[in-house]
């Protein structure tokens, strides 16, 4: 076997020398990517246990706001019957009321005849009672005397005094 010629020997050495330059390269660029590869893995296992303690968070901030909601809930339900409690109680007593606020209304339609009546009345016990000389011929016997005329023979009754209880 023959030697080969120098500048094949020269070609090739520069050729290996490429290669070799070349994988170096390309080693170089994988060793970047991996080391990009590695701090975005690092990265996003951050950014996901940070999203992870948030949405903990979120999760206790959820409950703590249901457990508030419920007792508020609770809190207005008890509020609630308490008021029922109170119409019901309310409606009772209009019940017992309703039938003495007709009869006032009753009382304050028959007013002014009962006023009118009271008046008569009260201007009749200032003019007090006749003196006994006064009264008509015929004296206690009288049609006009304190008698419905039933009572012909029984005692004497009194004249008429008119008075008042108010």
């Amino acid at each position: 076997m023959s030697a080969p010629p120098p500048l094949q020997i020269r070609e090739a050495n520069a050729h290996l020398a490429a290669v070799h330059r070349r994988a170096a390269e390309l080693e170089a660029r994988l060793e970047a990517a991996e080391c990009m590869v590695r701090a975005q893995a690092e990265r996003l296992a951050r950014h996901d246990q940070q999203l992870s303690a948030a949405l903990d968070e979120l999760g206790r901030a959820k409950d703590r706001e249901i457990a508030a909601l419920r007792e508020q809930l609770l809190t207005s339900e008890a509020a609630v019957q308490s008021l029922q409690a109170a119409v019901r109680q309310r409606d009772k007593l209009i019940g017992q009321l309703q039938p003495r606020a007709e009869l006032l209304q009753d009382l304050c339609r028959r007013r002014p005849p009962l006023a009118g009546l009271l008046a008569t009345l009260a201007e009749a016990e200032r003019l007090g009672p006749l003196p006994a000389s006064d009264l008509l011929p015929g004296g206690p016997s009288s049609p006009l005397a304190n008698s419905t005329g039933e009572e012909e023979g029984s005692d004497q009754l009194e004249p008429v005094v008119f008075g008042t209880t108010v």
